[in-house]
């Protein structure tokens, strides 16, 4: 019974102490953090047609196991076949029609509007498309790592790039 008194009193007397202290100082700066979408970063190399911005990664907030921005696509894009390696991705339909392909030869296919999320597994091939010909595409995009990785694959699209490319952070060069 003593032994477990003692247990009892110290948190109360000393630790207290030493945690609320704690808990200030480096929070402050280093806890939660918000990215208004007025000052996402679009200062990436961009491409006709598209316009892609980053709100959480590495370089703004620390972020190390996460990437978090968004994908506007105009009418028509369309990415050539890759996959993303190891990464997941989720991709919420904020406006517009997305239409995705994927498989060994991009034989499947589906289409998402706008309050749906897409899940893509690590190493999918996969092409997305802007299934309208004149709406914008407008997403959230969320990878399970703050870096890059895009790897273009030789199968020939079911559906071919033309115009502009779909391009996000991984697709620097539209994924062709």
């Amino acid at each position: 019974m003593s032994h477990h008194h003692h247990d009892d009193q110290k948190p109360h007397s000393h630790g207290h102490s030493d945690e609320h202290e704690h808990s200030h100082a480096p929070w402050k700066h280093n806890g939660v953090r918000v990215v208004p979408g007025n000052q996402l970063d679009g200062n990436v190399p961009s491409t006709p047609g598209m316009d892609r911005k980053a709100a959480i990664n590495f370089a703004r907030v620390g972020a190390e196991k996460l990437w978090a921005g968004t994908v506007t696509i105009h009418a028509n894009a369309k990415t050539g076949a890759h996959h993303h390696g190891h990464l997941e991705s989720v991709i919420y339909v904020i406006k517009g029609r997305a239409r995705m392909r994927w498989g060994d030869q991009l034989e499947f296919t589906a289409e998402a509007g706008p309050g749906d999320f897409i899940y893509v597994p690590p190493y999918v091939p996969h092409q997305e498309i802007n299934a309208s010909p004149t709406e914008v595409l407008e997403c959230v995009l969320c990878r399970s790592d703050g870096q890059a990785v895009s790897i273009n694959l030789d199968i020939e699209p079911v559906e071919k790039p033309e115009q502009v490319l779909w391009i996000d952070p991984t697709h620097p060069s539209g994924g062709v």
